[in-house]
């Protein structure tokens, strides 16, 4: 089949793309989910993670060596581009200068990486990093972000990082990809001792004192989507977290839109994801909003 050379470039949303010029820990991003300019910062360059999910799109199979973060190096790339960011520049680069208008707009810095960020034993540093970056910068509006998989939210390195985060405009966006512990091992494939239980408690408790983001990541498993028992339980999970006190700030469901490491593995429709947003919709109430992401076309 020859190539639709007339075919339109893939938007600049589906462009994940965590290497950025000669940056080595920080990256641009135009995300859907920040609705702007996030800056990433990779916090596993080594690729080391707690999770092996079907759907990742990181290629473990070629590993990088161990790897200690130089925290002075994030320290200056994570100035430098956040000074370009915010002062315009960036828009004039060829990777971003076909970013529509409503999206020019510097959103967040979001540690999160090739792995689980939570797993680096510097965290808590690496947060406060981010936050200095923030005031020195004068940007009170812009959101300190942690995405992560909540299994670590209990060790004490994270929680000396949540009051920096609380002073800073910051949100923690947390995985939860399942309603029973089946699923949980067959979707996400966590590292020994890490229960569903467990990851739902760490959630409630990080909930209680602050509004959390929940990610869910629904996907095609051999063809099939998840069961409608299974989204039941899922939604039963949520209702956990707000029956013990926990504030759920928004619920974000989305499906794959690059390689996942299994090829068994696929993105569901627009009209399933829908569907099964409506569930959660009735699950949470109306005080909980529930955005859908379906997958981007390349």
């Amino acid at each position: 089949m020859s190539e639709n050379r007339d075919a339109p470039p893939p938007p600049v949303t589906a462009d994940h793309r965590r290497q950025f010029d000669a940056y080595r820990y920080v990256y641009p991003v135009v995300a859907r989910r920040s609705k702007g300019l996030s800056l990433g910062v990779n916090l596993n360059p080594d690729k080391r993670c707690n999770y092996s999910c079907v759907y990742c799109q990181i290629d473990r199979h070629v590993r990088r060596d161990l790897h200690h973060v130089d925290l002075d190096q994030l320290r200056r790339e994570l100035l430098e581009l956040t000074r370009y960011a915010a002062g315009g520049e960036i828009w004039k680069h060829p990777r971003f200068a076909p970013t529509p208008p409503p999206l020019r707009r510097l959103n967040d810095i979001a540690l999160s990486g090739d792995g689980e960020p939570t797993c680096l034993p510097d965290f808590d540093r690496a947060v406060a990093i981010a936050a200095d970056v923030r005031r020195s910068l004068n940007l009170d509006q812009l959101k300190l972000v942690i995405i992560t998989n909540a299994s670590q939210l209990d060790q004490p390195r994270v929680r000396r990082a949540l009051p920096i985060l609380d002073a800073n405009n910051g949100e923690i966006w947390a995985k939860l990809d399942a309603g029973t512990q089946e699923y949980f091992q067959r979707i996400n494939r966590p590292a020994p001792p890490v229960t569903l239980r467990h990851i739902l408690a760490n959630i409630a408790a990080l909930a209680q004192g602050r509004p959390v983001v929940i990610q869910t990541l629904l996907v095609r498993l051999n063809d099939q989507e998840p069961s409608p028992q299974e989204i039941a339980a899922y939604c039963r999970n949520l209702q956990s977290i707000l029956a013990a006190g926990g504030r759920i700030k928004l619920v974000q469901l989305h499906t794959t839109a690059r390689p996942p490491a299994e090829d068994y593995v696929g993105p569901l429709s627009p009209e399933q994801l829908e569907r099964i947003a409506q569930h959660v919709r009735e699950a949470v109430g109306h005080d909980v909003p529930v955005e859908v992401y379906p997958s981007v076309p390349r």
